[in-house]
């Protein structure tokens, strides 16, 4: 039995010079197709070129490329034109906006009155002479009979005087001078007197609208507000003066009275204080009770308690003080008790007479007396 040996015998490629199969018929490395064994070696081999190798590129990533490349090249565009000077950084412009103006209304702050005190003086020892009476003795000290009678605990007709005896004579305590009273000032007043009400401005509001609501004329709002135009915006708030509304049609309102003012302070002369002499002008003086109107005044009160109501004086002034008449002067040798007081008061109508008719403004003040006699000569005693 014969075994055939199978060749194993490869061939070249002639192009690349690659070992081939025996029976390949293609080039694996460079492509080159070759001739089959059979072929005669005058056959024309078909030689081909090497195909290049190629690459595929899906359409999203080169757009991507794109992208990156332009943004690259404005980059360095960008770097030169700023190493040149042409690139120019935008100026910012700041607008500014409108501020609102907060109008703010001060408040009156009254100033507290401090009440003067009087320190009490000592008493002062004196040793009854012969011939003296209480008149005689409170005369002297300027000082009144009750008050000698009160601090010895004499008799009611201080009768029971002991010459060599010690009485002891109050020393008049000296009246302060009156503090100044806060007064507010005719504007001050106005303003503090008026009733108002704060209003903020809504969506759709005028001024002419505001007023409207209100009963107060545009100007008046404006005055209070101080407020040059006629336009408000929304949110701003305003005092609306509810003392300023305007007259509407019906009866006529009843004006309301200002309030009562308060009791005058009386200062001088002192209570119990003596006057003799035919020279004396008697002044009567009190403290104010703020400032008055056109139409008031003080009414100034002086009676003769001691001969009756046949002999009073009621005269209105303006100022706070007072002189009484010689005329009102006793005719007789007694000492007569004269008694004054003060109110202020308001003219309310004219009488028929044509003169003006006062009523009362306020409280009474506290009454006084003095002692009042002519031709009594007193000499008192060393």
């Amino acid at each position: 039995m014969t075994i055939e040996k199978k060749s194993t015998k490869n061939n070249a490629c002639p192009v690349c010079g690659s070992r081939l199969n025996a029976n390949a018929t293609r080039c694996l490395v460079c492509g080159t197709n070759l001739q089959n064994p059979g072929e005669k070696e005058s056959a024309k081999l078909d030689i081909q070129s090497p195909k290049m190798p190629s690459v595929t590129i899906n359409l999203p990533l080169a757009i991507g490329l794109i992208i990156v490349l332009l943004g690259i090249g404005a980059g360095v565009v960008y770097a030169f034109l700023n190493q040149t000077g042409m690139v120019v950084e935008p100026t910012v412009t700041l607008t500014s906006s409108p501020t609102t103006t907060i109008t703010v209304t001060p408040t009156v702050t009254l100033t507290p009155t401090i009440q003067p005190t009087n320190t009490p003086l000592p008493d002062i020892e004196y040793q009854v002479q012969a011939n003296d009476d209480c008149l005689s003795i409170a005369f002297l000290f300027n000082v009144t009979v009750n008050s000698i009678i009160s601090k010895n605990n004499l008799s009611a007709t201080c009768n029971n005087l002991v010459v060599g005896s010690t009485l002891l004579i109050p020393q008049p305590t000296p009246t302060a001078s009156p503090q100044p009273t806060a007064t507010l000032s005719e504007v001050d007043a106005t303003e503090a007197a008026c009733t108002k009400v704060d209003y903020v401005v809504a969506s759709g509001d005028t001024l002419s609208s505001i007023a409207s609501s209100y009963n107060v004329s545009i100007a008046s709002i404006k005055e209070w507000n101080g407020i040059t135009s006629d336009v408000v915006y929304e949110g701003q708030s305003i005092s609306i003066p509810l003392c300023e509304r305007l007259p509407t049609a019906g009866p006529t309102p009843t004006p309301t009275l200002p309030p009562p003012y308060q009791a005058p302070n009386l200062l001088l002369p002192v209570d119990g204080a003596p006057f003799t002499s035919a020279n004396d002008t008697i002044s009567l003086q009190w403290a104010s009770v703020g400032t008055l109107r056109e139409n008031e005044a003080y009414a100034v009160t002086v009676e003769d308690v001691t001969e009756g109501e046949g002999r009073k004086i009621v005269q209105y002034v303006t100022d706070t003080k007072y002189i009484v008449p010689t005329s009102f002067r006793p005719n007789d040798t007694i000492p007569h008790v004269i008694r004054w007081t003060v109110v202020a008061v308001r003219q309310t109508r004219t009488g028929t007479d044509g003169q003006p008719v006062y009523e009362p403004a306020g409280s009474v003040s506290t009454p006084r007396t003095f002692i009042w006699w002519s031709n009594v000569s007193v000499t008192p005693t060393p």
